[in-house]
């Protein structure tokens, strides 16, 4: 898997179309559509989406008792989205309850079920910030293999979290369980909100399976060749 995925952090379906029109017919990017864009818009820009051709990654961060997250993913595994990412703090039970739910939906509209993703610690949180909001010792590094654990446990098919923990993460869990990394940026772009930032070469050659990329692709004067230019950098690492 060398899978870039575009975030699209606009505010509305009109800027997200304004945006996407912008690359060829025959050039289909995946894309990451999160809370701001999916609370705004509802399903029908998924459907919409999944109709254009694109890859569907609805980053919904998914957090609550095991019933419910299970029924959640049943409903939106009918729309026929390919990644979905839920919260691994929310534990085994839960977890599981996801992958039940995203076979469910998946079954019953005649679709493949969405890979799910478990969110380990955001890439916005330093190790000291996580120590002092989770009252914590363990390392950074030790929570996420932890939390990689259990969401491989669970049956997760990968987890979200910074490439400096995906070569851990892949020691710690079965083959084929994917490390998907956001806090991406091309060289001398700015870190924005993120505290751990790699460039989409050094992802690759620190194990990473797929990248998260936003600001550096959508707000570049030529989204399409920043785009291109990330792939290539991660797909020949740097």
């Amino acid at each position: 898997m060398n899978e870039v995925f575009i975030a699209l952090d606009f505010e509305d379906k009109t800027q997200a179309w304004d945006f996407l029109n912008q690359f060829p017919t025959d050039v289909r990017p995946a894309v990451k559509i999160g809370m701001e864009l999916f609370y705004r818009e509802g399903p029908s820009f998924i459907e919409a989406i999944k109709a254009a051709g694109f890859t569907v990654f609805l980053d919904l961060k998914l957090y609550d008792i095991p019933n419910t997250v299970a029924h959640a993913v049943r409903n939106l595994a009918r729309l026929d989205i390919d990644y979905l990412t839920l919260h691994t703090a929310g534990g085994v039970e839960m977890m599981q309850g996801a992958v039940a739910g995203a076979k469910e939906g998946a079954q019953a509209v005649g679709v493949q079920a969405p890979k799910l993703l478990g969110i380990t610690q955001l890439t916005s949180f330093s190790e000291a910030s996580m120590q002092a909001t989770q009252l914590v010792q363990a390392t950074m590094a030790e929570s996420v293999t932890h939390l990689a654990r259990l969401a491989d446990e669970a049956g997760l098919d990968g987890t979200i979290s910074s490439a400096f923990e995906s070569e851990a993460i892949h020691a710690a869990t079965s083959d084929g369980f994917l490390s998907i990394t956001p806090g991406i940026r091309l060289a001398g772009d700015a870190a924005g909100d993120q505290s751990r930032v790699v460039t989409p070469g050094r992802a690759k050659e620190m194990q990473a399976d797929g990248i998260v990329v936003g600001r550096s692709i959508t707000q570049a004067t030529d989204p399409v060749a920043a785009y291109q230019k990330v792939m290539t950098e991660f797909t020949q690492g740097a």
